[in-house]
Formats: C-alpha cells, structure tokens, sequence
C-alpha cells in the first residue's frame, strides 16, 4: 500500500511540475506551483521527515506562493 501511494504522489509531483512549465498565466503558474510544494510537502512527510515536510509546507507553499503572488500583481501584463 506504501508503494502505491508513492507511485501516485510521484506521478501527480511531475504532473503538477509539467502543468507548471506549461501554464501560460502567471497566477495560474503560482498556484500550480503551491500545489505542487504541497504534494512534495506530503511526500517529505510520508518518508518521515516532517521537519522538511513543515519547512516545505511554510515556505515552498506558504511564502513563496504569496510572494509569486504579490510580484504578479503589482506588474502590468
């Protein structure tokens, strides 16, 4: 059952990192790549590293996301 999960948790990290190279809108690309820090998030944790998996979580989804985000939205388009 362990080997299943992480046959699909890796399946759905290279889809959502293929999603996010393909995105052509930059705010959709940031939120992508949220998703995709938090299924590496779950990933660190089911290894057992929740550490990793918490520092992934605060900055990978957390701050990064929000900084995409603000960039994103004081530029023109």
């Amino acid at each position: 059952m362990s080997e299943l999960f992480d046959v699909v948790l890796l399946t759905l990290l290279i889809l959502t990192a293929l999603a996010v190279a393909r995105a052509r809108d930059l705010a959709a690309a940031a939120i992508l790549f949220a998703a995709y820090s938090l299924m590496l998030c779950l990933l660190w944790l089911h290894r057992g590293a929740p550490d990793v998996a918490l520092t992934e979580a605060a900055v990978g989804a957390g701050v990064t996301t929000l900084l995409f985000l603000v960039v994103i939205a004081r530029t023109s388009r």
